[in-house]
């Protein structure tokens, strides 16, 4: 959701929070980080100013390891176990930074203040030139402060201890992001810091591995596969698949100059946020036949070959049926008691869900409805979401439409200009994610996949009559082929229609005047949007008055029956993982049928004359709601 004017500032401080977790390395599939999902106060530790530490200990040193001894490399995932050895005198408020690379200024840049101010943080002084990736207090482990775990540095003329100090191990869980990481030890907390000590540089043991390959489908045809990755090494790398075929990658990357700023003011990803993509590498799997299985490897001799990975195509255009999962707004959450930007804490219950509901083989695509990764401008957490989402989207089509914290810049060319994008302005999004759309910045797009018409417009480009989305929007409306794909799925970020109180105000009342016309010309069925963070459902609705109601079914089930279509149905599914929002205690909105404030998604099955959609409580796998559309 994105903050509009002056009033974003005020609300960013106010929603500071520090995340918690359990240990890895691993957690509990209940795990939820306490955060609102705003600027942790970790966060703004980068805006403060930077003090010397007063008489630091000699004695301090800082040993990383995997709990098997010294680590010389760091392997593409690892949970470090970070000892800092020899504290004179245990406090609370030590901590350490996790810094990349290892290289960046943890110095105080005091003529820098301005450029943070857009992150919501109005001091006047930053403490680091580059923000640290994540943190965590010493306290973290529960032995510190009563040094229980305690070293003799010093013994006196009898043998006994003289000098004694304490010690306290972390764990880091981190992924190969390719540039080298250093661990930093700070004292005086988040808001009065001095630095400690350094661990000095630690490098990937392979920073140009191929990783992350997600899928994308391109045609309605379903006889290819896109496949996307990211890896160190710019030169082409192949994606082998189907027991002896190959595709070469095109290869692409971007730079701090292709993200967007205000000349008086950068953006965190043109400025402290930013992080070497490495090289994103596509490449197109062909000759494939629809609802079938496959294996592919991908990567090079030279850098290094993924594992086997067996995926599989969805169901052609026209065939009888095919099943999908849709939820918008997901982003990820660390896998170790970390404090870092922007948590949302159901993003990992909400993966474990979907990935066992994809052991049921019933799963054709998955459909990521905008706010992708919640990166916004600070591009290593990019490299944390892939990781996240790879189980997932290595094995079916991971379909996806933008969101404001994907584009979302002033003077961008966004219908919104708040700063919601930390200035990516849709360049990494698109680079990671690409869609079957047409041109560059114009991430809309449809796709037909077995008896539906799938349509993903842009809430955040231009919509207004006489723009070119709406004037594509229009004609692929018009050319939808019902006899062949009877059902039409209209999918988007912002909503239409919510009956949550939001500040801003989650929907616009000229997006709803602009595009709700086209929906009921040409007989939408259903719509799906994202953005407000819980899941709502309507009923047969236009111009916020319904024109049909379902019915119950012999199961109990609501049924709507557009065999006599009088309007779409929109159902809100935005409880991916970013912290939930509630609902009114009184509803006064008559188009809504049913409110779940919980983390989950949705899952739909359509045959040619049924819709099936199902919310899913992503916790405890029950159907919190479900209804059918019949024709």
């Amino acid at each position: 959701m994105g903050l509009f004017g002056v009033a974003w500032l005020v609300l960013l401080v106010l929603c500071a929070a520090v995340a918690h977790s359990a240990p890895p390395p691993l957690p509990p599939p209940e795990m939820m980080h306490e955060s609102f999902a705003g600027k942790s106060e970790f966060r703004t530790v980068n805006r403060k100013r930077l003090d010397s530490c007063l008489n630091p200990s000699p004695y301090l040193a800082i040993n990383v390891g995997t709990g098997g001894g010294a680590l010389p490399l760091i392997p593409d995932e690892a949970f470090l176990q970070v000892t800092v050895a020899g504290v004179l005198r245990p406090d609370r408020n030590d901590w350490v930074a996790m810094v990349t690379p290892s290289n960046s200024s943890v110095s105080g840049c005091p003529l820098n203040g301005m450029n943070y101010v857009e992150t919501g943080d109005l001091a006047n002084l930053p403490l680091l030139c580059h923000y640290p990736v994540k943190a965590q207090h010493l306290t973290s482990d529960p032995g510190y402060l009563g040094c229980k775990n305690a070293a003799c540095q010093k013994l006196d003329a009898s043998g006994a201890c003289k000098v004694r100090t304490c010690a306290a191990t972390l764990t880091f869980h981190v992924v190969n992001f390719r540039t080298d990481v250093e661990f930093v030890l700070f004292s005086g907390g988040f808001r009065t810091p001095c630095v400690l000590k350094r661990s000095g540089a630690l490098r990937f043991a392979n920073p140009a591995k191929p990783l992350y390959g997600h899928l994308s489908s391109i045609d309605s045809h379903a006889t290819s596969m896109r496949l996307t990755w990211v890896s160190g090494d710019g030169r082409p790398q192949q994606v082998q698949y189907a027991g002896g075929m190959s595709a070469t990658s095109q290869v692409a990357t971007f730079t701090q100059k292709d993200m967007c700023s205000v000349p008086v003011l950068p953006s965190p990803a043109k400025d402290f946020g930013w992080h070497d993509p490495g090289y994103i590498h596509s490449a197109v799997m062909t000759g494939l036949q629809p609802s079938q299985s496959y294996t592919y490897r991908y990567g090079s001799d030279s850098v290094g070959w993924s594992g086997n990975i067996t995926f599989r195509t969805p169901p052609a255009a026209g065939s009888d049926e095919m099943s999908f999962v849709i939820f918008g707004d997901m982003g990820k959450s660390p896998l170790d008691p970390s404090v870092e930007h922007y948590i949302q804490p159901g993003s990992i219950t909400v993966t474990r869900a979907v990935a066992k509901e994809m052991q049921t083989g019933k799963v054709d695509s998955i459909f990521h409805i905008g706010d992708i990764s919640y990166a916004t401008g600070f591009l290593v957490e990019w490299d944390f979401f892939l990781h996240l989402i790879a189980p997932l989207a290595s094995q079916v089509p991971y379909m996806t439409a933008i969101g404001n914290h994907e584009r979302d810049y002033a003077d961008s060319g966004s219908v919104y200009g708040t700063p919601d994008s930390g200035g990516e302005c849709g360049v990494p999004y698109e680079s990671y994610f690409p869609m079957p759309a047409a041109n560059k910045d114009k991430p809309w797009y449809s796709i037909d996949q077995g008896s539906v018409h799938f349509i993903v417009m842009s809430t955040e480009h231009k919509w207004s009559e006489k723009s070119e989305q709406y004037l594509w929007m229009n004609e692929d409306l018009s050319s939808v082929n019902k006899s062949r794909t009877p059902w039409i799925i209209f999918i988007g970020h912002r909503p239409m229609y919510s009956s949550h109180v939001g500040i801003p105000i989650n929907t616009d009342p000229n997006f709803l005047a602009s595009v709700e016309p086209l929906l009921l010309k040409y007989q939408v069925d259903l719509v799906f949007f994202g953005h407000v963070h819980n899941y709502e459902r309507t009923c047969a609705v236009y111009q916020r008055k319904c024109r049909g109601m379902p019915k119950k079914d012999a199961n109990g089930i609501d049924t709507y029956d557009n065999s006599n279509y009088t309007a779409p149905i929109h159902a809100i599914v935005g409880a991916g993982g970013f912290s939930l929002d509630k609902f009114p205690k009184i509803i006064v909105e008559r188009w809504s049928l049913s409110r779940v404030s919980e983390f989950g998604y949705a899952r739909v099955h359509a045959t040619r004359t049924d819709v099936l959609v199902q919310f899913v409580n992503a916790g405890t796998i029950e159907v919190r709601d479900q209804f059918r559309i019949v024709k």
